[in-house]
C-alpha cells in the first residue's frame, strides 16, 4: 500500500468532534497516528494490512480497520482516514448516528465504537463476495 512507502504522507484521521481546530491539530502530518504509522510500517517494515489492524485495535475511536476487504469494497480513496471521517461528519454526523443506532439495535455496549460497527457493517457486507470472487481491491 502506498501509506506504507517512506516519505509518502500517512493518513491521519480522528473521530467526530466538535472542536474544528483540535481535529486539524490531530490530522496534521507529524499527530500522534501518523507518526505510528510512520514507525510501524517504514521501520518495523510491518505491511499495510497489519499496521492498520494494529492502529484501529490499539485506538478503536480514533482510526477504523482498512484492509483487503474493506479497500475491495470502497476502493482506494486518496485518503481513507479523511474520506471516512467526512462520511461521518457529513449531514450533521448522520451516518455517525446510524451507526450507533445499529449498535444500540445489536445490544453491544457502549464501549464499542461507531468506528468498529461500521467496520464490522463492511465487513461482513462483503466477506462472503470477497472470498467467494477473490477479490484483489479495485
Amino acid at each position: 500500500m502506498a501509506w506504507c512507502v517512506r516519505d509518502r504522507p500517512a493518513p491521519s484521521w480522528r473521530g467526530v468532534r466538535d472542536d474544528a481546530e483540535a481535529e486539524a491539530a490531530d490530522l496534521a502530518e507529524g499527530a500522534p497516528a501518523h507518526t505510528a504509522w510512520r514507525v510501524l510500517c517504514n521501520e518495523t517494515g510491518i505491511g499495510w494490512v497489519t499496521a492498520a489492524k494494529l492502529l484501529a485495535r490499539k485506538r478503536p475511536r480514533l482510526l477504523p480497520v482498512y484492509d483487503q476487504v474493506v479497500r475491495c469494497i470502497l476502493g482506494r480513496p486518496r485518503s481513507f482516514w479523511l474520506d471516512l471521517h467526512g462520511a461521518l461528519s457529513a449531514d450533521n454526523h448522520a451516518l455517525h448516528r446510524e451507526l450507533l443506532a445499529l449498535r444500540q439495535s445489536a445490544d453491544l455496549p457502549a464501549t464499542v465504537s461507531a468506528l468498529r460497527v461500521c467496520d464490522v457493517v463492511l465487513w461482513m457486507h462483503h466477506r462472503t463476495d470477497h472470498q467467494q470472487r477473490s477479490c484483489i481491491g479495485t
